[in-house]
């Protein structure tokens, strides 16, 4: 595989809310520096954002060498000023920089599909750094590797301490919070820890059909190469939801566990698929079959919904009213995972906010279908539908009379109409037909264009004239 050149592009507004409003931490470019020496040389860095508004972050940046692109909005506002503008560097360093093959998008933007989508077809790596709970899932499915930043925090390693404010706005911020907890929405919480790791057999489907895609190419499956075909069949798959620190150490629990067999040591070891039947242990079911019973809960709550509701809120309402749909059953660690999928199929709305979480929202209603246009132009309204002349129309038109209520109508005009003889009919139009002139020239003699009016009529009858 050649080496990959990979330049970083962050949309810092996005990934620090994100960030913010569900892991209650801030954000930090050190961890997704570190990941990603892991698959490749870092040949650029770029972080968008308004910096004057994000003094604490500058210092960050600077300490790891990362270019900030300053973007001053505009008086009407700059909603998605970032957005172009890393789309467009992105684009521009794919076209000029030919030794670029990489690049890695910080940010959990549903927007940035058609740059991922476009980067891809010049044959780039795209990666993107998001969290599981607030990246689009669409998003994650159709880039080269999604990782999450969840999976990157080390025991708050990386994780600098909340920014003291001072004690002149520390209070007004405390009396502006205090109505938002009240009010159901809840206030600033704890910071969030790494949720629990998933169950191995719930990856076990994904490790099969990578092993059955590598028996088909009659490729000897080892540990790099098995990785590199899960990501293919799956972008969003990572070990660290399963416990492990690395894909080795995920491949001796499976084989531990009995699920596969692995022979050989180091990266020349193979894995092997299990001749005898797999433990009975759940599997991963298919997250679609929990929309119908959220939405009820969702609808069934649609006063608080329409307020915000934060996640936790929500996840309270399933836990009590479909005890049934267990997160963790799907493939989630984390209730706010489901909700991020059941917004990309419409069932709700999530927002970030920094103050009080996840927010979840009723979904907007889709606009009602536009009319398809008939190609049938209507009929013009009958004239004579009223008339006592509809079952004789030819007889009214002839008449020349104006179509009138049958009570306007005298018996006497009735008897001249119907006592009037048929029109003639119309006499044939002379034919336009040229026709063919005689021959001989056009002076004298007998086919000559001068002949008087009595040899004409008498060669017209058939006599010669002498």
């Amino acid at each position: 595989m050649d080496k990959l050149n990979i330049a970083i592009f962050v949309d810092f507004d996005n990934i620090e809310i994100g960030v913010k409003s569900t892991l209650r931490r801030e954000f930090h470019v050190g961890p997704v520096l570190d990941a990603l020496k892991e698959r490749g040389v870092i040949a650029a860095k770029f972080a968008y954002a308004n910096w004057g508004r994000q003094e604490w972050a500058t210092r960050q940046m600077a300490e790891n060498a990362v270019q900030m692109v300053q973007r001053i909005p505009s008086p009407r506002g700059d909603k998605n000023g970032a957005d172009i503008n890393l789309a467009l560097d992105a684009l521009e360093m794919a076209f000029t920089h030919k030794h670029i093959n990489g690049f890695a998008i910080v940010s959990g933007d549903s927007d940035f599909i058609p740059l991922v989508n476009k980067l891809k077809e010049y044959g780039k790596t795209v990666f993107i750094v998001g969290g599981k709970a607030f990246t689009s899932t669409i998003l994650q499915q159709n880039c080269s590797e999604f990782i999450s930043y969840e999976s990157l925090l080390d025991d708050g390693k990386f994780t600098p301490a909340p920014q003291q404010q001072p004690p002149q706005q520390q209070q007004p911020q405390q009396q502006q919070q205090q109505p938002r907890q009240q009010g159901g929405g809840g206030g600033r919480q704890e910071r969030r820890v790494r949720p629990e790791p998933l169950d191995l057999a719930q990856a076990m489907p994904l490790v099969e059909r990578a092993l059955d895609v590598l028996e088909r190419r009659e490729v000897q499956p080892q540990r790099g190469l098995l990785k590199s075909t899960m990501l293919q069949l799956s972008p969003t798959f990572s070990e660290r939801a399963y416990g492990s620190q690395s894909f080795s150490t995920f491949v001796d629990s499976l084989g531990k566990a009995g699920y596969i067999n692995v022979t050989g040591t180091g990266g020349k070891s193979v894995i092997e698929r299990k001749g005898t039947p797999l433990p009975e242990t759940p599997r991963a079911a298919n997250p679609e079959d929990a929309l119908p019973a959220l939405a009820k809960v969702l609808a069934d709550h649609g006063a608080e919904l329409a307020a915000g509701a934060t996640a936790d809120v929500v996840e309270a309402w399933v836990s009590a009213e479909a005890p049934r749909i267990e997160w963790k059953g799907y493939g989630y660690q984390e209730f706010a995972e489901l909700l991020n999928f059941a917004q990309d199929r419409g069932v709700v709305r999530i927002e970030p906010d920094e103050d009080r979480g996840l927010l979840a929202y009723p979904a907007p209603e889709p606009p009602p279908p536009a009319e398809a246009p008939s190609d049938v132009a209507p009929l013009p309204e009958d004239p004579f539908a009223d008339s006592p002349f509809a079952e004789d129309e030819p007889l009214a038109m002839a008449a020349g009379v104006v179509p009138r209520d049958e009570s306007e109508i005298t018996p006497e005009e009735l008897d001249m109409l119907l006592s009037q003889p048929e029109p003639e009919p119309a006499k044939k139009a002379p034919s336009s037909r040229r026709r063919r002139k005689p021959s001989g020239g056009g002076g004298g003699g007998n086919g000559g264009g001068n002949r008087p009016p009595a040899k004409k009529a008498a060669v017209k009858k058939g006599k010669k004239i002498e």
